[in-house]
């Protein structure tokens, strides 16, 4: 009978002092580590064409049947509200560490920091429309376009920008663990609360101890379960919200 392997997390007592202090040759000694010790999961042979099919059948029929009359709409209220586009592409670190451009609905004014500073809470830089957007995770949906283009798939670590990449990759071990699969739309960090703003090191690590679990124990189940944890947790925020106006 196999036995059942126990996910352990290595992260905290871990120091990289041996390794080489060049990026390229950090990334491969990690990479090197990582493989022999931890991804010793294999999904069965099924998996990835189930989620490649998953991902094509999902994105095509949202883009189709929602974002065909919601696109037209979310354009108007941007460009009504502020100057810029209305889709905001940034460089983001995907599968393998490939760079791809990650698509979502322009939310801030257009700005010099977009692309090495990330959002706060009450941060200045966006729009009323955007406040909104950001709450839904509506912004977001234009992400449908990567997973079919397969630079990204529906679950799976969130993607960063290449800025952070670079500088988390510099100070916490086993950060690059994460490019071992496609990044997705949502995963088992956002279902578990860490959205958003990344508030110290203490909680990026455990979005990655999240991210290292998800690829240890990825399956159509998990998928699944990932996606229908997803869908409540937005419409409850939404309907929060909502509920709060209401009374106000």
């Amino acid at each position: 009978m196999k036995q059942e392997t126990t996910l352990e997390y290595p992260i905290e007592e871990t120091t990289i002092s041996s390794v080489p202090q060049s990026n390229i040759a950090h990334i491969r000694f990690m990479f090197q580590e990582i493989n022999a010790l931890y991804l010793d999961h294999k999904p069965a042979r099924y998996y990835y064409t189930v989620k490649r099919i998953m991902d094509i059948s999902i994105s095509l029929i949202f883009i189709l049947l929602v974002m065909s009359w919601l696109t037209p709409i979310l354009a108007l209220l941007i460009k009504l509200t502020s100057k810029g586009p209305v889709f905001f592409i940034q460089k983001r670190t995907g599968h393998f560490g490939a760079e791809f451009n990650c698509y979502k609905f322009r939310t801030m004014y257009v700005n010099d920091d977009a692309d090495v500073k990330q959002v706060s809470i009450n941060d200045n830089r966006i729009t009323k429309v955007g406040k909104f957007l950001r709450i839904t995770h509506i912004d977001e949906t234009a992400q449908f376009f990567n997973v079919l283009f397969g630079d990204m798939s529906i679950v799976g670590p969130r993607p960063h920008m290449l800025y952070h990449t670079q500088h988390y990759s510099e100070c916490i071990p086993y950060y690059n663990l994460r490019h071992e699969v496609k990044p997705g739309m949502t995963g088992m960090a956002q279902i578990k609360d860490y959205i958003g703003e990344i508030n110290g090191e203490r909680e990026l690590r455990k979005r990655i101890q999240w991210d290292i679990y998800y690829m240890k124990n990825r399956s159509t189940l998990l998928d699944i379960q990932i996606l229908w944890t997803t869908f409540t947790k937005v419409f409850q925020k939404a309907f929060g919200m909502f509920s709060d106006k209401k009374e106000k």
